[in-house]
């Protein structure tokens, strides 16, 4: 079930190169150990595993937050203080938790935020807010104040702050943790409409069983299989040997 992306080279770009990377917390624990993975241009791809696996600690390696040891290339360029700035304009972080995402006071200033950051000019700051709440199907909440909104539509505003920079590669960390079934059906829809690279880790397996077409497993900081999604969800003697279970949705199949 291994794939180091030999077979999709003639097929797609990597865009996401990570060799060898291993950190370290400050207080000793090793979260990530000789990682190695690659990801291509138009994959939706997962990150499973159970908690303290590494999955958050890899994604936060994708666009600078955290550098450890090892090598990171993002679109052909080495994640280095010199093409920081670059790589993280192309790479959106969606983080678990909506509230450190939102800061501001109405829903178009936290969507605006990004593209007046970039410099763009105010028609397109506002083109693009307008855009990006039309992709979340928020496009009425756009004067609202962000903390007024449920849970589910803070996570869908969340996600618009991202799209609205136009990125990439778009990268969630438990994308669908504490929606409600409806948002939570609200959200996988959105997700699979979009057409950009993505990566997302997560313990929501049917999620990650929709949109995600290869996964890697992750255990004690290391990357212990990868391959196709419903090959390696279906493997049960893997997935218990790893804390997880096998998706209802597969079980249901045998």
């Amino acid at each position: 079930m291994s794939c180091n992306g030999a077979c999709r080279v003639g097929l797609m770009r990597e865009i996401i190169r990570v060799r060898n990377l291993e950190y370290i917390y400050p207080d000793g624990t090793k979260a990530l150990q000789r990682i190695d993975l690659s990801i291509f241009e138009g994959e939706s791809v997962g990150l499973i595993g159970p908690n303290g696996a590494g999955k958050s600690t890899l994604l936060l390696h994708l666009n600078g937050i955290l550098q450890g040891k090892g090598k990171v290339e993002v679109l052909g360029l080495e994640l280095d203080d010199e093409n920081l700035n670059y790589i993280r304009s192309k790479v959106g972080l969606v983080f678990q938790d909506p509230e450190d995402q939102l800061f501001m006071s109405t829903v178009f200033d936290d969507v605006a935020f990004g593209p007046i950051n970039m410099g763009l000019e105010e028609r397109r700051v506002r083109d693009s807010v307008k855009e990006a709440l039309k992709d979340v199907d928020m496009e009425e909440a756009i004067q609202r104040c962000t903390h007024h909104l449920s849970f589910g539509e803070k996570k869908r505003i969340s996600l618009a702050t991202i799209l609205s920079m136009k990125p990439e590669i778009l990268i969630l960390d438990e994308p669908t943790s504490n929606l409600d079934p409806k948002a939570r059906r609200h959200l996988i829809e959105l997700l699979k409409g979009f057409s950009i690279t993505k990566i997302v880790a997560g313990h929501d397996l049917e999620l990650i069983l929709n949109i995600c077409s290869r996964v890697a497993l992750l255990d004690k900081g290391r990357i212990v299989a990868t391959g196709d999604t419903r090959e390696v969800l279906s493997n049960k003697s893997l997935m218990e040997s790893h804390g997880l279970e096998v998706p209802w949705s597969l079980k249901s199949e045998r």
